[in-house]
């Protein structure tokens, strides 16, 4: 992920002419880093730079500074509005691509073989250390019960290890610090009355002691108010709302301040289409999770961020519009401004 992250930054930049300094996520510099040597082999020096170390430090001087024309960013929401703070300053322009808390929408109708592994992959995919995971999971009555016995069920097959071994399904989360952020969500979970049905607790890999995973963890009993269903975790939890009908499952779907993603589950396509339609999100996916084109634009509602990624849309972030004129009338008295400034003159001389 850092290393598409990079590119979908870098690439549209190059090709609409600009120079680039990059600053690499401090947990996640080695594939920037890598990516900007492979670059600089065939571009002139100076087209693309890297600098490397703390946001608060090298983040917060690279947006303030007056040559720096225009900042791209994914991240946290948080980051983001201090981002635009102080890019204010010198009145830069921003792309920002921030935080989800997305809804996935399981309609009565949906294929349930296929709808649960998908909202499975749709959460725990890294770890669920990506913006645009389906973390809520909306669920009508009549298939709830249903619903949480096969997700549960399924997810205690998943394997927790090493990422780099291909029978691992769930790795670790990037660092101590987030690992503790997760679990202190999952305990807020707990004291809000939800209640988990899978997972909620810290895990012990052989081989990889001391490392920072998280029991893939399921919450049921949520409501769309709790802690958990409005603030994006960035890891292994989900957290099931139940809904009464279809409405209310979009209501409550668009209640929240972030509007990334979204997801509808169904055998009706032109239904999911007309639910898509009124989804405050920039991308939504009909019967599947994680799909994304590099010709299709990906973005953000709300405080989910500004600006798209990818595609044509992309270029439009990194070039500037600028209007020429030419007059091709050679002679002063075929201007039509000089006609109008002549006639004027005229009729105060003759006064």
């Amino acid at each position: 992920m850092p290393l598409m992250i990079a590119s979908w930054k870098i690439a549209p930049a190059l090709a609409a002419g600009n120079t680039i300094v990059v600053k690499p996520a401090s947990y996640t510099p080695l594939s920037t880093l890598k990516l900007a040597e492979i670059i600089s082999s065939f571009v002139p020096p100076g087209v693309i730079n890297v600098v490397a170390g703390p946001g608060a430090d090298v983040g917060e001087a690279l947006v303030r500074h007056p040559q720096v024309d225009k900042v791209a960013f994914t991240g946290s929401t948080e980051v983001g509005r201090r981002i635009m703070a102080l890019a204010a300053e010198t009145v830069k322009n921003v792309t920002l691509e921030l935080g989800g808390k997305s809804p996935n929408i399981l309609l009565e109708d949906a294929d349930l073989d296929l709808a649960v592994p998908g909202s499975l992959f749709g959460v725990f995919l890294h770890s669920g250390q990506l913006c645009e995971s389906g973390t809520r999971l909306f669920v009508p009555d009549r298939l709830h019960d249903e619903v949480v016995e096969r997700l549960v069920a399924l997810t205690k097959t998943l394997q927790i290890g090493h990422p780099l071994d291909p029978a691992t399904d769930v790795g670790p989360v990037i660092s101590k610090r987030q690992k503790e952020t997760v679990l202190s969500y999952i305990e807020a979970g707990k004291q809000e009355g939800a209640t988990i049905v899978c997972g909620g607790h810290e895990v012990e890999v052989p081989g990889c002691e001391g490392g920072h995973f998280v029991a893939p963890t399921i919450f049921s009993n949520v409501t769309n108010d709790m802690k958990i269903a409005q603030e994006e975790i960035f890891g292994p939890v989900l957290s099931i709302i139940r809904y009464h009908d279809v409405e209310e499952a979009m209501a409550m779907a668009n209640d929240t301040i972030y509007g990334l993603a979204a997801g509808v589950w169904t055998r009706d396509v032109n239904k999911a289409y007309a639910i898509a339609g009124r989804l405050q999100a920039g991308v939504v996916w009909i019967n599947d999770w994680h799909m994304l084109r590099n010709d299709a634009p990906f973005g953000g509602y709300k405080q989910s961020g500004i600006g798209r990624e990818m595609g044509k849309y992309s270029l439009d972030a990194y070039t500037q519009l600028k209007h020429v004129h030419t007059s091709m009338v050679p002679e002063l008295g075929k201007r039509k401004w000089y006609q109008v400034l002549f006639s004027r003159l005229n009729a105060i001389m003759k006064k």
